[in-house]
């Protein structure tokens, strides 16, 4: 099997430890034509992450690309505008990668179907949660709806191949014509740890007419570190609560039909408020009424934000760096023009 080149994505925020191990992991993989490329959002790294990051850019090991936004979807557009891999490869800044993993996300593309890899995530929470004992073959016909997918995939505990809807974001890769041929982009409204922003992504690639396919052994480790990441907010404060309504009414606005987001809202009213199985939270009054608020706000924040960004289309950020690049080529123009002048 040939090997084409993969270039792995890396967007970073706010972690030390945990990103050093995850890029010696990708460093040390089995797979002969990558390269690596980390869009590092945190203002002010420990000595030691920032000696190593330094280190491993000045040898040519990795891009290291420093910016002064935090955005998940910005970072992933702004890395793939700077690729040059057939393959563009996402992993989050806190996992653990099995000498193969590159490879094995490599071989599904020698199917032309397929136009997107969903890894399996051995997420420590979720087995935790589980006992380690579940696991699936078939993944059920409600996956693959769009209205309610999102309670009924598993890139957990499924073991078998197959065609899915949507993958995970610390675990995906897609050929690099989604991007150029198709003109696809990560939309930078999803705000905040960004949830739902790959499954918007991969609800848009369905439209190309390729498939998103699931292998099981392209799997990581995803050690789901409680502070840093891409947003560093705790999933008990307002703000998480607050983002993570609006970017599901943003998914439920822009992808699906009038009945398919009706069963979104209901199901994530259900879940999400109420506490009804798989969500299982507290039926407190107090609390159902706190998330029902919360609910509310995201659903009015969602049509704020898609009432106020009609202009960008969702690109702010890939916006701000298209401006800053043209302003450093106008810089750069003119110096080598008075250069020119002077000789």
């Amino acid at each position: 099997m040939n090997s084409p080149l993969i270039s792995v994505i890396i967007p970073t925020y706010g972690r030390e430890e945990p990103l050093r191990n995850t890029l010696k992991d990708v460093l040390q993989q089995d797979y002969p034509a990558l390269e690596v490329l980390v869009v590092d959002q945190t203002p002010t790294h420990e000595p030691e992450t920032l000696a190593d990051l330094e280190q491993l850019a000045a040898s040519g090991k990795i891009q290291w690309f420093r910016v002064d936004w935090a955005s998940l979807p910005g970072a992933r557009n702004y890395a793939v505008r700077r690729a040059v891999g057939e393959i563009i490869l996402f992993i989050d800044d806190d996992v653990e990668l099995p000498p193969q993993y590159l490879q094995t996300h490599a071989r599904n593309y020698q199917r032309p179907e397929v136009g997107a890899v969903a890894g399996r995530v051995f997420d420590r929470m979720k087995l935790a949660d589980s006992g380690n004992k579940l696991t699936i073959e078939d993944l059920p016909p409600e996956a693959m709806d769009p209205g309610i997918a999102w309670y009924h995939i598993d890139l957990v505990h499924t073991v078998k191949p197959q065609r899915v809807i949507s993958a995970r974001g610390c675990n995906m890769s897609f050929r690099r014509e989604i991007f150029t041929k198709h003109g696809l982009w990560f939309d930078e409204r999803f705000k905040g740890s960004a949830v739902r922003e790959e499954s918007d992504f991969c609800l848009r690639l369905r439209k190309t007419g390729y498939q998103i396919w699931y292998d099981p052994e392209a799997h990581l480790v995803h050690l789901g570190e409680e502070t840093g990441g891409c947003h560093d907010i705790s999933t008990r404060s307002l703000k998480y609560q607050l983002t993570f309504y609006h970017n599901h009414f943003l998914l439920g606005m822009k992808n699906l039909t009038p009945s398919q987001a009706l069963r979104l809202y209901g199901r994530l009213f259900d879940c999400h408020v109420l506490g009804h199985p798989p969500c299982n939270k507290s039926g407190s009054p107090v609390k159902i009424l706190s998330r029902g608020g919360f609910y509310t706000l995201g659903f009015l924040n969602a049509l704020i934000t898609l009432t106020k960004s009609s202009g960008d289309r969702g690109q702010h950020y890939t916006q701000l760096d298209k401006l800053a690049t043209n302003y450093r080529q106008q810089a750069t123009g003119e110096e080598t023009a008075a250069a020119s002048s002077s000789t």
